[in-house]
């Protein structure tokens, strides 16, 4: 079974989403730029992961703040 919410609970979801997408872009980065010497393959694949969390943080922030961000290409 579903859970109703309300529009300000699920406003307070986006928000913690996207702060914990923050966190994990900002790890993700950090891993990959520890490994860039050591560990090429690992290195790459943190760095697709902090691609994907910098999308995830894109979407959310256009969701949350409608307009107030450049379009990117």
């Amino acid at each position: 079974m579903t859970d109703v919410v309300d529009s300000d609970e699920l406003l307070r979801r986006m928000q913690r989403a996207r702060a914990c997408a923050r966190q994990e872009e900002r790890t993700w980065r950090t891993r990959s730029e520890q490994l860039r010497s050591t560990d090429p393959d690992a290195a790459r694949d943190a760095a697709v992961r902090t691609v994907a969390y910098e999308t995830v943080i894109t979407v959310l922030e256009e969701i949350l703040t409608p307009g107030r961000h450049p379009e990117r290409r």
